[in-house]
């Protein structure tokens, strides 16, 4: 039994929790700023107030000021924080943390180092602690997967990558269950790059079929044929941009994955809908109400990394209609049709 410090109460860091206590490790969940109102619920009712099923019995809570008593003892700590806590987690723990306590990722995104170069979230935290002369690996979560599906005990896929091979395999088998199956690797800037780029696609894939509805009514399988087909692009465009990152080949099969699940079950799919519908962004966002997006960061990033790299003669952005579409469509508030002409190709 290992005793696991998780920060951050949001879905993903829930969805682990059960996980992770199947195994009978001992959990301690620890809020960041913004989780006090679902601290004092966790505490009092023993489940996340968006949740319909109670935490493991035994489960601890603590507020952010307190998570060094949190961590103390612990095996290890899970960051399950949003891209939006990115530098918090920085800042508040990462210095703090004694270097030895390993710390898995589970946050997903890209960080902007400037002139198009795009890095990991751990990558970004190990940069700037070296930068206070703190040396230490974090390791990283990442694979299709929904934080409901999970919690609901549905078959899952996920990798978790990093340097130290002792540590990933202690992770694994502190984490994976009868439904939650574990992968490792070390390409840790491919495996990340892949899980994160897969938001701004499945943007745009859930875009298609919003569109289709309004312009064609129906239901969704009666259009089936133009997500694949903008799938099949989305896919194109990804790879291309894991072949910048020196992926590996599993860790790009495993982005597929996640753009699928992300495409068809996932919070950034009802934001796409409702922008291929006709609504601005600021339109959607008010109507799904407090939701993180995370998918709106990510996809404005990319873009602007490969428009860079585009101007310094290292892609062609012409390999990258579905990215440009999905950004003229956030910047200008109007939908179009989708550039179906840009996706095809002449292999004769």
């Amino acid at each position: 039994m290992a005793v696991i410090s998780i920060i951050g109460i949001g879905q993903i860091g829930s969805a682990l929790a059960f996980v992770a206590a199947e195994n009978g490790n001992q959990i301690r969940f620890v809020g960041t700023p913004v989780d006090k109102e679902v601290v004092d619920a966790c505490i009092r009712d023993g489940r996340h107030p968006k949740l319909d099923i109670p935490y493991p019995v035994g489960t601890q809570y603590f507020y952010c000021e307190n998570w060094k008593e949190a961590v103390e003892g612990s095996d290890f700590v899970i960051g399950a924080i949003s891209s939006f806590g990115v530098d918090w987690f920085l800042d508040t723990i990462l210095k703090q943390l004694d270097p030895a306590m390993p710390v898995l990722s589970a946050a997903k995104g890209l960080a902007d180092l400037g002139n198009g170069k795009l890095v990991s979230f751990p990558d970004y935290w190990i940069r700037e602690l070296r930068k206070c002369g703190i040396r230490r690996n974090i390791y990283a979560l990442g694979g299709p997967g929904t934080a409901m599906g999970i919690m609901h005990r549905d078959h899952t896929q996920v990798v978790i990558c990093g340097k130290d091979k002792a540590l990933l395999r202690m992770m694994k088998n502190a984490l994976q269950t009868s439904w939650f199956h574990i992968s490792l690797t070390t390409d840790a800037r491919g495996l990340e790059t892949a899980v994160a780029i897969k938001n701004a696609y499945a943007l745009g894939v859930a875009m298609a079929l919003g569109y289709a509805r309004k312009m064609q009514g129906g239901e969704d399988d009666a259009h089936v044929n133009s997500q694949a087909a903008v799938f099949t692009q989305a896919v194109k465009e990804m790879i291309k941009v894991l072949e910048l990152q020196n992926a590996q080949f599993d860790s790009t099969l495993i982005g597929i994955g996640d753009l699928y699940v992300t495409a068809t079950g996932a919070r950034t799919r009802k934001l796409g809908l409702l922008l291929g519908e006709g609504k601005t962004c600021e339109e959607a966002q008010h109507i799904l109400g407090d939701i993180t997006l995370e998918s709106l960061v990510v996809i404005r990033r990319l873009a602007d990394s490969i428009t860079i790299r585009a101007r310094k003669g290292e892609v062609d952005l012409n390999d990258f209609p579905l990215l440009q579409f999905v950004i003229r469509v956030l910047d200008s508030g109007k939908m179009e049709d989708l550039p179906w002409k840009q996706f095809t190709f002449e292999n004769i």
